[in-house]
Parts: C-alpha cells; sequence; structure tokens
C-alpha cells in the first residue's frame, strides 16, 4: 500500500500557482535534455523510502487545505553548499487536483496513510468537480464535500 507525503505549499496563493511553478520547472528540464519533472529540496529526509516510492504522492497544502497531489518519482539524498544533508523530492510533471482536505499549517513534511489522503478530484462523483474553488472551499469547511 502506497505512503504519502504532505507539505504546505509555501509561496503559492492558488492552484495555478503551483501549476505555473511546475510547468516552469518541466520546461528547464526538457531544455536541459532531461524528463520533464520538478523537485522540491526538504531538510529531513524520509526513512521509508521503499513505501513512498511504491506509488506514492507529495500533497500540497494551499491555504489551508489539500488542493492538489504529484506523483513521487524518486527521492534523492545530497550535500548542500554548507555540507548539510538535504532530500531532493522529484515529482511527476502533472499536478492533480484533490477533494478539499483542511488542514492546519506545520512545519516540513509530514507522512499520510493512503486511507487518509483526499481522493482525486477527477474520480469523484457528484459532480463537485464542476463547482468553483471558492465554493467547494466553503462547503469542504462545513463537511459538506
Amino acid at each position: 500500500m502506497a505512503l504519502h507525503l504532505i507539505k504546505l505549499c509555501v509561496g503559492a496563493d492558488t492552484l495555478d500557482d503551483l501549476r505555473e511553478w511546475v510547468s516552469r520547472r518541466a520546461l528547464v528540464a526538457l531544455a536541459a535534455g532531461l524528463e520533464p519533472s520538478s523537485s522540491h529540496t526538504t531538510r529531513m529526509i524520509p526513512k521509508r523510502v521503499d513505501e513512498l516510492l511504491d506509488g506514492g504522492s507529495l500533497y500540497w497544502v494551499i491555504k489551508g487545505q489539500v488542493q492538489a497531489r504529484q506523483r513521487l518519482i524518486d527521492l534523492r539524498t545530497f550535500k548542500d553548499a554548507d555540507g548539510i544533508t538535504r532530500c531532493e523530492l522529484i515529482l511527476g510533471p502533472e499536478v492533480i487536483e484533490t477533494a478539499l482536505q483542511p488542514r492546519r499549517a506545520f512545519q516540513g513534511w509530514r507522512y499520510l496513510k493512503d486511507e487518509d489522503a483526499p481522493r482525486d478530484l477527477r474520480n469523484l462523483d457528484g459532480g463537485s468537480a464542476d463547482l468553483p474553488l471558492e465554493l467547494r472551499r466553503e462547503l469542504a469547511e462545513l463537511g459538506l464535500l
């Protein structure tokens, strides 16, 4: 069973901000002759790598709500210019919108069990994917979605 990571998407105010950032990173990778992907560097290194790479994703919290995910392709450790070991999360190029799920602010990343992860918006029934984001956000906060 897949294990996921969840992280605050610092610097992005909207899902479109995240999509734009991912798109720019994918274009840079393509220009360098690499596979289109993006990466995110973290200070802490996950210990459960095999579970994360067995279908796991990085779920992004934007403005207090989980709103999207990106597939985890790889995790690579490296030393930065100061000699501190870091982890680079290699992410798939697709930003997949999820059902909204409220989350309080936290530092770093957390593990997220598959059964606790929000479902992809395109897989939900009931037409909620057609609702405007603000309306979905309000309904999610009320526990109606």
